[in-house]
């Protein structure tokens, strides 16, 4: 089998992807989630560092804008607004 990753020793990587065959579908689920809302966590906290004092909702927007676009951002833009202007 050919290396997946250019970082990581043939051997090591045969290791890993036989002990990821192993795991149940549920399992593998579960460790995909937890890295995506780990990777989540760490892309928040660089907004956040770079553009200081800004609150959680300008996080969000400035995190849906670079991950999914701006026409997503401006309709999460908008849907707090009107639950503002409904509060």
């Amino acid at each position: 089998m050919q290396t997946q990753s250019i970082d990581t020793h043939n051997e090591a990587e045969n290791i890993i992807i036989s002990l990821l065959r192993e795991k149940s579908s549920a399992k593998k689920f579960s460790l995909i989630r937890s890295l995506s809302g780990l990777t989540i966590q760490l892309s928040k906290r660089a907004i956040k560092r770079v553009n200081k004092g800004i609150d959680e909702n300008q996080v969000n927007l400035i995190f849906i804008d670079l991950h999914y676009g701006r026409e997503l951002s401006n309709k999460y833009q908008k849907y707090l607004k009107q639950k503002r202007d409904n509060a």
